[in-house]
């Protein structure tokens, strides 16, 4: 899954990508092309800001969502590899 948001510079329009868990509130990036300072706030004015900040969101939501989901299966594949051992112990 890809973890990063694109954000659209306020000044000259142009797109970059930033990761989606550093996009909180009180981040500030340079822009890569007019070098412009874009601060990233929930409440900002500017629709572009808002954007990438409600995108950042959603993806950090996915993230913990896929890692939650990841660790119950590694959990169940330990439990069953566990018993699976426990098993062929108890036949030989």
């Amino acid at each position: 899954m890809d973890d990063s948001v694109q954000v659209k510079c306020t000044r000259c329009k142009s797109a970059f990508r930033e990761r989606a868990r550093r996009l909180q509130n009180g981040y500030s990036r340079q822009c890569l092309t007019c070098e412009v300072v874009l601060f990233f706030d929930e409440d900002s004015a500017d629709a572009n800001i808002k954007r990438a900040m409600r995108m950042a969101r959603r993806v950090r939501k996915e993230l913990r969502e896929a890692e939650v989901q990841f660790r119950s299966r590694m959990m169940s594949r330990r439990g069953s590899a566990r018993h699976a051992t426990d098993d062929e112990n108890d036949v030989a």
